[in-house]
């Protein structure tokens, strides 16, 4: 089963799939094998990212990986992937993930971009155009540690990926904060 574990810049993705390495899950870095892969199409000026050819990555996944194996894939783009089968999508409040944000000295243009994303829900909608709502879980990770957003994806693997109301979609909103000031 390929999982991925998705959301806004500065959610904690990466931080959380470190301690799930450490407990021996298998973790594969999108942003490492897009590079490394040769996945990429050039780079988006403006935002300064990279533009990732997302039908040849999910065409390597497919040949690459199988089924069987318990695999995350950890990037703010790997839920546009077809090919998993499961999407952990993490949310953090507006006010909480500029903070992040600011700390990784993030540029404030850059900060307003990824903040507007979070508030409009842009992962989540993406996600529900791929794959379907009983395959995603989101997790509000704003008033948790790094820990306990990996006891939580636990808790959701052992739990089988069955429906679980407090991992529910569509449950956290953070439209109110449009309005505010950032």
């Amino acid at each position: 089963m390929i999982i991925s574990i998705t959301g806004t810049p500065g959610t904690g993705k990466t931080s959380v799939s470190e301690i799930l390495q450490k407990k021996g899950y298998k973790i594969l870095d999108f942003n490492k094998i897009a590079i490394e892969k040769g996945f990429l199409d050039g780079i988006d000026k403006k935002r300064k990212s990279n533009i990732v050819n997302i039908k040849k990555f999910d065409n390597y996944i497919k040949k690459t990986y199988k089924s069987d194996e318990l695999i995350f894939i950890e990037g703010h783009l790997s839920h546009l992937l077809k090919n998993v089968d499961k999407v952990i999508l993490f949310r953090c409040h507006p006010k909480k993930l500029k903070q992040n944000l600011f700390k990784k000295k993030w540029k404030n243009e850059k900060i307003m971009e990824n903040l507007e994303a979070e508030i409009l829900d842009i992962i989540l909608c993406e996600s529900i155009d791929l794959h379907q709502k009983k395959n995603i879980f989101e997790i509000d990770v704003t008033k948790k540690s790094i820990q306990n957003v990996a006891s939580d994806i636990i808790e959701i693997i052992n739990n089988k990926f069955k429906n679980m109301k407090k991992y529910k979609i569509g449950d956290i909103d953070w439209s109110e904060e449009i309005l505010k000031d950032f």
